[in-house]
C-alpha cells in the first residue's frame, strides 16, 4: 500500500477562488450566529445568589425564562409557553411573552429574588424577548431600574 504525491494545478481565476471562500464564510446560519453572540454575552454575565440570571429562549412557536444562580449552578424560577397554565392559542406572540413574563417575574419574587440580570441568549432586545422583559418589570422584578429609567426620562422633558 503506497502512495503518491501528485501536484494539481489550478486553471481556475481568483475571481472564482474568493467566490469559493465567500461561500465557504456565507455558510453559518442565523442560528450558528444567535449562539456565537450567546457566548459571547455570556462570558460577561454571570448570575449570582443575590442577583441571579434571567435567560429566555426563544424559538419559533414558544418562549420560556429561566431565573439561574450561575455560583451554585441551581435553577430558581422558571416559566414557559409549554405549561399548561400560561399555554394560549400560540407561544409564539408578544401576549404569550407577556403572560410569561409575569409568571417568572412571580416565581422570582416568591423565591425572594428582587433583582436579576437579564440575559437576552443572543437573541435582539426586540419583539418577543422585549415584551417578557418589560412584564417582569411591571409585575415587580428589578424595581431599582425601572425608577432609574423614570428619572431619566423626566430629567430629558426638562
Amino acid at each position: 500500500m503506497g502512495f503518491t504525491i501528485g501536484f494539481c494545478i489550478s486553471i481556475r481565476s481568483p475571481e472564482s477562488r474568493v467566490q469559493n471562500r465567500i461561500k465557504i464564510m456565507a455558510q453559518k446560519n442565523r442560528a450558528d450566529i444567535r449562539r456565537g453572540v450567546h457566548t459571547r454575552i455570556r462570558k460577561k454575565v454571570s448570575g449570582t445568589a443575590e442577583r441571579p440570571r434571567l435567560a429566555v429562549f426563544r424559538s419559533l412557536n414558544h418562549i420560556y425564562a429561566q431565573v439561574i444562580d450561575d455560583v451554585n449552578g441551581k435553577t430558581l424560577a422558571a416559566a414557559s409557553t409549554t405549561e399548561k397554565e400560561l399555554k394560549g392559542t400560540t407561544g409564539g406572540n408578544i401576549e404569550a411573552a407577556q403572560k410569561v413574563g409575569k409568571s417568572i417575574a412571580e416565581r422570582a419574587l416568591a423565591a425572594g429574588v428582587e433583582t436579576v440580570v437579564f440575559d437576552r441568549g443572543g437573541y435582539l432586545y426586540h419583539g418577543r424577548v422585549k415584551a417578557l422583559l418589560d412584564a417582569t418589570r411591571e409585575a415587580g422584578l428589578n424595581k431599582n431600574e425601572t425608577a432609574q429609567e423614570e428619572v431619566k426620562e423626566e430629567s430629558n422633558e426638562n
